[in-house]
């Protein structure tokens, strides 16, 4: 359909057959950035993910779509986000220029611990509300940013590209990204299922940098 739409400019209705050549002017058009033929076509992710990364994501809106489960209309589910013991933890660097290396013993025992009880605590605090009749909208405000919620996210292959681009970490980008881990997470999933999709988009996104047309 990325073939379909840019032969359409130069050859009208012809454009629909289906036994003409795609790789090499999928290759040009990302290559020289001519946009708008990636836009016929379109992803439904169904993302589970802590609120806080729904958040980021959903800070992509040219192209994308959302509905998210609502807190005010049913009873959140008592799944929380605890980062891997592996996750780097500490920031090292000015703001734009950091990195981050792993934490020591401490460090890590205490994100465990501190997760662990706070997360049982909200969610022990946010189910005594609902039992005394407070309303869920008022109940769930107790409830931290690490707890999970579900949504569907539609996108197509031009505004996936530029989510990829700024929110995944790869050697072949032109421009550096420097994504929180856990959204880089629910990218690289993105990621494998457009390369499965649209193998020569994603082959030319990759060589001509991983930079959007």
């Amino acid at each position: 359909m990325v073939a379909k739409a840019a032969r359409v400019s130069t050859i009208g209705k012809q454009s629909a057959a289906d036994d003409l050549p795609t790789a090499g002017l999928i290759n040009f058009l990302i290559r020289d950035r001519h946009g708008s033929p990636f836009e016929h076509n379109s992803f439904t992710f169904l993302i589970e993910a802590p609120i806080f990364v729904a958040r980021e994501h959903m800070r992509h809106r040219a192209g994308w779509s959302y509905n998210e489960e609502s807190g005010r209309y049913k009873e959140l589910e008592g799944s929380f986000y605890v980062p891997a013991v592996d996750r780097p933890l500490v920031q090292v660097g000015k703001p734009g220029a950091y990195q981050f290396r792993p934490g020591d013993t401490a460090q890590v025992s205490s994100v465990q611990g501190n997760f662990w009880k706070l997360y049982y605590s909200a969610f022990q605090r946010y189910r005594g509300m609902l039992k005394q009749g407070i309303a869920r909208e008022v109940a769930r405000m107790v409830l931290p940013v690490g707890t999970f919620t579900s949504y569907y996210a539609t996108c197509n292959a031009r505004s996936l590209m530029h989510f990829l681009s700024l929110r995944t970490i790869s050697e072949d980008a032109q421009f550096p990204s420097f994504p929180q881990r856990e959204i880089e997470m629910v990218a690289e999933q993105m990621e494998r299922e457009f390369k499965e999709s649209m193998p020569r988009t994603h082959a030319a996104f990759v060589t001509h940098g991983r930079v959007a047309p």
